[in-house]
């Protein structure tokens, strides 16, 4: 069953916005490689210096060894507090409101 991936973390602000947009192209391509990824919503807020990503994997093991290694990779870019958490998707509700979860 596909589970959700959030993770978030303190980011340099001067990063976000365009610099990221131009500075992580090829990082988002290369996450569409990884191992039961099927989607990825990308977070920013500058106003509280916040950035990271709403994922979905196709299970929690592979949501969770991507969580792993995305953790050290963001914190080598720089960022601080990183938080992940996994959860698992409640089917129902979610295709109500429209949601894709699925490959």
């Amino acid at each position: 069953m596909a589970v959700v991936l959030q993770i978030d973390f303190t980011f340099p602000v001067h990063m976000m916005g365009e610099a990221l947009t131009q500075g992580a192209q090829q990082l988002a391509h290369s996450i569409n490689e990884e191992p039961g990824f099927i989607s990825k919503i990308w977070t920013e807020n500058t106003h509280t210096a916040r950035a990271g990503g709403i994922y979905i994997f196709t299970t929690q093991a592979l949501a969770q060894r991507y969580a792993s290694m995305h953790t050290e990779r963001v914190a080598a870019m720089g960022a601080t507090d990183i938080k992940a958490n996994i959860f698992d998707i409640n089917t129902e509700l979610t295709d109500i409101n429209h949601g894709h979860y699925q490959k």
